[in-house]
């Protein structure tokens, strides 16, 4: 796996992420999200209770987490359990946070959103275009590759 280790500010707390080129996936430190979302004096410790739970729960995203080496706040490089944006919404949902309630609001605007799209697929050609309006690129411009076209 190549990877490029990035640091993600969330506040003004740091969130430890790595981008694995090969399988085009950012995975983040869960320990630095549980820090960030609880407060805790110790959140690997949290992090360790959590886990367990979960895993009492039969929930497989506990399972499926990978342990990658990430550099420590003493420098050194140290296992560390990481996850990808899905897994980590899982684990973001099972923390009870006043701090995570935004989030946890978000994600289900979200996931609501996209099964009205899956219902009605022009509510998802709306959405693009909309995205592509918010980020400055004109909707009715052709994007595909040259070999992609069929002019």
């Amino acid at each position: 796996m190549s990877r490029q280790e990035i640091i993600k500010i969330f506040g003004d707390r740091k969130i430890r992420s790595v981008w694995d080129d090969e399988a085009e996936i950012w995975y983040f430190s869960i320990v630095d999200v549980v820090a960030v979302l609880t407060e805790s004096k110790d959140p690997l410790a949290y992090w360790r209770k959590l886990k367990q739970r979960l895993k009492a729960e039969g929930n497989e995203t506990v399972t499926n987490c990978h342990g990658l080496k990430l550099r420590a706040a003493d420098g050194k490089m140290r296992m560390t359990d990481v996850a990808t944006a899905e897994q980590m919404f899982r684990v973001i949902q099972s923390i009870p946070s006043p701090k995570a309630e935004p989030f946890k609001m978000w994600m289900a605007k979200v996931a609501a959103e996209r099964i009205d799209q899956m219902q009605d697929p022009e509510l998802s050609i709306q959405q693009a275009l909309a995205d592509y309006r918010r980020i400055g690129r004109n909707p009715r411009a052709r994007y595909l590759p040259q070999h992609d076209r069929t002019t």
